[in-house]
């Protein structure tokens, strides 16, 4: 596995860095942080393989393994793996999530169209402040009673709309709100700590076929699963070309672009995430995204 991140040292605070077979290893000089390699990957292919040659040679800073743990318990850790970048998200692309949003918008109809229409659902899912790492904590507004997570295959983007890597992302969502009125959408999914993406960006180059990836999602609460549910990406209607290209229609993204690609995972109406919750989100060849959940909107970090 080839994937780039950001992460936390002690000493000097975010930096950024390439993972290869299992070691991190320090790239800061080459790119300060997340927006300079997206530019720098512009144009470019076989980008694994010349992120291979760049560190050729280089000590290790850390193994992989020891950094996917909290700040707290390890002296370097993985971070959000964003500087500048906003967060968008895709709706209704799996069968599974048209059903659900349609019965919880009481048959309005709206969320059984856009899965057929060429145009895909598309909106604004969070700022970089407003989106944590592994392990940080992700919050349930305290104004809805009904909140789940989304587990969510992301797409890194960079400039020039050219899909870069993959990233684990968490599409934090209070159903009731967006159920009541679809026009309450970004109330349901934007405020504090809605946002979580995983601390790797697997360049595309080292997944054989995202089409095809398995994603789990395991939800516990007092130290014993309270839901667990698997998805494939096969199960997506959209092809990501078509995602990133509506996505980029009219905009510019400068720093690059975090697109995530809809959830095919959703718990039963009778369940709600609660403070306390410990939710994660793994996905193959990607690793695992995990955090604990709040109530109520504590700024990001």
């Amino acid at each position: 596995m080839t994937a780039v991140c950001q992460f936390h040292h002690p000493a000097r605070g975010i930096g950024f860095g390439v993972v290869h077979a299992g070691q991190l290893y320090d790239a800061s000089d080459l790119w300060p942080a997340m927006s300079a390699f997206l530019r720098w990957s512009v144009g470019r292919t076989n980008r694994a393989t010349q992120l291979g040659a760049l560190i050729a040679g280089r000590t290790p800073l850390a193994t992989l393994a020891d950094t996917d743990r909290p700040a707290a318990h390890a002296p370097i850790s993985l971070a959000r793996p964003i500087d500048l970048q906003e967060v968008w998200a895709a709706g209704v692309t799996y069968e599974r999530s048209r059903h659900a949003r349609e019965a919880e918008s009481a048959g309005s109809g709206v969320y059984d169209r856009v899965y057929t229409a060429e145009r895909p659902e598309i909106f604004f899912k969070a700022t970089p402040s407003r989106t944590v790492g592994p392990f940080e904590a992700v919050a349930v507004r305290a104004d809805s009673r009904w909140n789940v997570p989304e587990p969510e295959l992301g797409l890194v983007v960079n400039p020039a709309l050219e899909l870069v890597g993959f990233v684990i992302g968490n599409d934090m969502s209070s159903r009731d709100i967006e159920g009541e009125n679809p026009l309450y959408l970004p109330q349901a999914k934007l405020y504090q700590r809605c946002c979580a993406l995983g601390g790797l960006v697997t360049l595309t180059d080292a997944v054989a076929d995202p089409t095809s990836l398995t994603i789990t999602l395991t939800i516990e609460r007092g130290g014993t699963a309270a839901f667990t549910g698997t998805v494939s990406t096969g199960r997506i209607v959209r092809r990501f070309s078509d995602l990133i290209a509506y996505l980029g229609r009219e905009n510019a993204f400068p720093a690059g672009v975090v697109l995530l690609t809809g959830t095919g995972i959703v718990p039963p109406d009778a369940f709600s995430l609660a403070a306390g919750d410990v939710v994660t989100i793994a996905i193959d060849g990607l690793g695992t995204l995990q955090n604990p959940v709040v109530c109520g909107a504590l700024p990001a970090m």
